[in-house]
């Protein structure tokens, strides 16, 4: 990893540093909305939102991704990456981006949240800042295909290793999501933000960022779970317990993950119930590789403790390394993730979905999901990298301090928005009354949940300060990265696990059909229109 090691520093040191910007607006914005302050300028609060919503969404997650996939890449593969100059140009493409869309919402020329629903609208150079920064995740994307390719070229007949394997399935399940609000992007917004469209279709709109929506969370999920399947094991002193289970289940996040987002229009007229429904049902399945994940962990766990010397039924739990701090965040990611998961299966039935549909109980999911089991993850990973990438050892007491905090704050924040969305609290909201006798019940658990922020904030200084304070330290040897070996590992694969050929034409066919339909409609809907009222009106 020497040759890219600056590369993957500064993929890691950028996204805290993205990280540090926009936990503060969302602890702020907590407070705004609770009993504990007084009411504020919405458009100032919308800024915050905006800003706090476009970093945490689209530019954090993305470089760890990035970094992550690097340093796999050179690891992995064991040979020097290629194409290092595409590989700057590519952060240098988000960063610009980010840059762009920020300074625009700062200016408040963009109050449209993260979400991309017309008819809210904002500047032209927001979106084009968004734009920007996709595309520089598309270089990534090449380069990790690339390297894949290349790899099977020289070993013909060898397995890819696991950990390359996942993180190319994370490449492209990344490029095959960004492209539903890229074309609304390109096709709708931006024409319409430069003046040179005189309408836009919100229906078709929300259809294509639909596409987007969801699939998003599970490239969120991608460098957590690539962790889980290669790192924690061998950080619990054990094996993986299967590396085929592990192919698996990323090629079954690959295909499931695309056709699902129409769950969050069940209440969006345009689309058709049947459309609905055929989506609920492919979000069900999204709980398969998910669930093999966690038995395929807890079962690699389960021979690290063993081979520690625990005994009896639940000996091996207490016997493992919990002060490792990649065992420690990986066992409060798994708490998270049941609890935010349980949560997701209400969000994605048909009819339970309208209990809690636009109310903080989404909010909460969300967040559980990917501020807690997934971000918890980035940081025990980043504490693995970091002391490789930098040759100074970081205090393992404050880590795992850092960890707890952070489990902490995202309980206390969360578990109270779950409560007051099955209240009925709406999101979204800039100010919520609490003389109002409908809402008076729900300011103690806002008020919780305001303070769980500012704790979210602490744990973000300490993690910030650690890395910062490391450059102080005196050099060290550290030990070099190593991934985790299975019990079994493969010698010969099947090409269907050692490839993604038809896993990628699966893919565009569950799509068209999922999408094909709702957007053909649509589109001759918009065409009728046109030809009634040619001058847009």
């Amino acid at each position: 990893m020497q040759g890219s090691r600056k590369l993957v520093l500064a993929h890691f040191g950028a996204a805290f540093a993205m990280l540090a910007f926009a936990i503060p607006l969302g602890a702020w914005q907590m407070l705004v909305r609770s009993p504990l302050h007084r009411w504020v300028d919405p458009e100032r609060y919308y800024i915050a939102v905006t800003a706090h919503g476009s970093t945490l969404a689209y530019i954090f997650p993305t470089l760890i991704a990035m970094g992550f996939g690097y340093a796999v890449c050179a690891v992995a593969l064991g040979r020097p990456m290629r194409g290092m100059a595409m590989a700057w140009l590519s952060l240098w493409l988000v960063l610009g981006g980010a840059a762009m869309a920020l300074l625009t919402v700062a200016g408040g020329k963009a109050t449209v949240l993260y979400t991309f629903y017309p008819p809210l609208l904002a500047s032209a150079w927001y979106y084009l800042g968004i734009l920007c920064a996709v595309a520089g995740s598309w270089i990534w994307v090449w380069l990790m295909v690339w390297h894949f390719r290349q790899w099977k070229r020289d070993h013909p007949g060898l397995p890819v290793p696991l950990a390359m394997f996942a993180t190319t399935a994370a490449a492209l399940l990344w490029a095959w999501t960004s492209l539903g609000v890229g074309s609304e992007i390109l096709f709708l917004i931006l024409p319409n933000a430069f003046g040179w469209t005189t309408s836009i279709d919100p229906g078709l709109a929300r259809v294509l960022f639909s596409w987007t929506l969801h699939a998003i969370v599970y490239f969120w999920l991608m460098p957590a779970y690539i962790a889980f399947y290669v790192l924690l094991p061998q950080a619990a002193g054990g094996r993986l317990y299967s590396d085929r289970m592990g192919r698996i289940a990323f090629l079954q996040l690959l295909v499931f993950s695309m056709p699902i987002g129409l769950h969050h229009l069940f209440t969006d007229p345009q689309v058709g119930a049947g459309f609905k429904f055929l989506h609920a049902v492919f979000t069900g399945m999204v709980a398969v590789p998910t669930l093999l994940t966690i038995f395929t962990i807890c079962a690699s766990l389960e021979i690290a403790g063993r081979l520690r010397g625990g005994r009896g039924l639940f000996g091996w739990v207490a016997a493992l390394p919990w002060q490792q701090p990649m065992v420690l965040a990986s066992g409060l990611s798994l708490l998270m993730l049941g609890l935010g998961g349980a949560g997701g299966l209400i969000n994605m039935s048909y009819a339970m979905n309208a209990t809690v549909h636009n109310t903080q109980f989404v909010t909460a999911h969300f967040h559980l999901i990917f501020g807690g089991a997934v971000v918890i993850m980035y940081f025990a990973i980043a504490y693995e990298l970091w002391p490789r990438l930098t040759g100074r050892a970081l205090p393992s007491a404050l880590m795992r301090l850092q960890l707890w905090s952070w489990f902490a704050g995202m309980l206390i924040v969360t578990l109270p928005w779950h409560v007051v969305g099955l209240m009925g609290q709406p999101r979204r909201m800039s100010y919520y009354d609490y003389t109002d006798p409908a809402l008076a019940p729900q300011a103690i658990w806002v008020a919780l949940s305001a303070v769980g922020g500012f704790v979210l904030v602490l744990s973000t200084l300490l993690l910030v300060g650690m890395l910062l304070a490391s450059f102080r330290r005196g050099i060290s040897v550290q030990p070099p990265l190593r991934f985790s070996l299975a019990i079994d590992p493969p010698r010969s694969l099947p090409a269907s696990l050692n490839g993604f050929g038809v896993w990628v034409v699966l893919v565009a066919a569950l799509t068209v059909t999922n999408y094909g339909f709702p957007i053909a409609q649509a589109l001759a809907a918009r065409g009728s229109a046109v030809a009634a009222f040619p001058t847009g009106g």
